[in-house]
């Protein structure tokens, strides 16, 4: 028997909900936009003219034919709309940062457990094409044990603009934007580290929250100690840093250039597209020989794909796979997140187990 269609319904159609959300879990076979929430029905019906437009959270909720909500409203709003979710029963996919803090996400973690339905947070980079291709060199073990991890999301935005993402609301600033990408992207390369150092700034003239962060995480036991990891992101940067650099016991690996997918959606592409997900550019891969001779060869960037993500949850729904990002990471990703902003306060690292 053919599996059922699972009916999709969207809270927010700003950038998140217009350029993530509606075109990569519309692509995916079996899942379907099926109504979205929002007070601009004509933005929504210029690219889904066929789509139901409701006016608000509790419109979207009764409806009986939605089986998966997904939170892309502004980040204070992100709790309390999954939290009505849970509880109408519904399947809930929240875009990053899960919430606020740790303690809201634990609250949803629970509540998710209650209810018996999938709660799961739009880690979307875990399948960017260069993430996916660095996580599979270290796999192979090819740099010998990694020593120094860097990983940068360089920017040039002078301009502050007019948004809430940019004003000192909850939920703004740089480090639970990025940063919500950043460290998860790190703990699923090397786990959870043993200490936490972050810095922040507001570098841009009249910016009102941080546009930069720069954080250190030091792992000092278990499998990849010793282990220096930097994470760092700029809104002005002109000249952007690579965008991973590794060092190892037996060489470098270099990565210049971010994933395609962000860039094709902004400009109206939709997965599925010709050569959706493809990167051009190719890793530089620098590997030294027990002579001390160095041989350097480009490394294919494999191709990435989003659509991956709302297919896992299509599947955990059905019961026929994993949920791709589980409640217990997410909260554990707060949890780090919380904590860099206490480092940041306090101006020193502090233990993160």
């Amino acid at each position: 028997m053919p599996s059922p269609t699972l009916k999709a319904g969207l809270v927010g159609y700003g950038f998140a909900g217009q350029t993530f959300h509606a075109p990569v879990l519309s692509a995916v076979p079996g899942l379907e936009l099926g109504a979205v929430a929002s007070s601009q029905p004509n933005k929504v019906h210029a690219n889904w003219p066929r789509v139901d437009v409701v006016p608000d959270v509790g419109a979207l909720l009764r409806r009986s034919d939605i089986d998966l909500v997904v939170v892309a409203a502004p980040n204070a709003q992100h709790h309390p709309v999954a939290r009505a979710a849970l509880e109408a029963g519904k399947h809930v996919v929240v875009d990053k940062p899960f919430t606020l803090d740790a303690a809201q996400a634990r609250d949803l973690a629970a509540l998710a457990k209650r209810q018996g339905r999938l709660l799961s947070v739009y880690q979307n980079r875990r399948f960017d094409s260069d993430f996916l291709s660095l996580r599979d060199l270290l796999a192979r073990r090819e740099l010998g044990r990694p020593v120094f991890f860097e990983s940068h999301f360089d920017r040039f935005r002078p301009q502050v603009r007019e948004r809430w993402r940019e004003q000192p609301v909850p939920g703004a600033g740089l480090w639970v934007d990025l940063g919500a990408h950043l460290v998860d992207q790190a703990v699923q390369l090397f786990g959870r580290p043993d200490t936490l150092q972050l810095d922040t700034a507001a570098l841009r003239e009249r910016a009102l929250v941080e546009d930069y962060f720069h954080a250190v995480l030091r792992y000092e036991s278990g499998e990849h100690a010793p282990l220096r990891v930097v994470l760092h992101a700029t809104t002005l940067a002109a000249f952007p840093a690579p965008r991973y650099i590794v060092h190892g016991t037996r060489g470098s690996y270099l990565k210049r250039g971010v994933d395609p997918q962000e860039d094709a959606l902004r400009a109206g592409g939709r997965p599925g597209d010709a050569q959706w997900g493809a990167d051009p550019v190719d890793g530089e891969l620098t590997l030294v020989g027990l002579d001390g001779s160095a041989r350097t060869q480009k490394l294919p960037t494999q191709s990435g794909n989003y659509v991956s993500y709302y297919a896992a949850v299509r599947d955990a729904i059905l019961g026929k796979g994993p949920n791709p990002v589980t409640p217990e990471q997410a909260v554990e990703l707060m949890e780090l997140l919380d904590l860099g902003r206490q480092s940041a306060a306090e101006g020193r690292a502090l233990a993160a187990r």
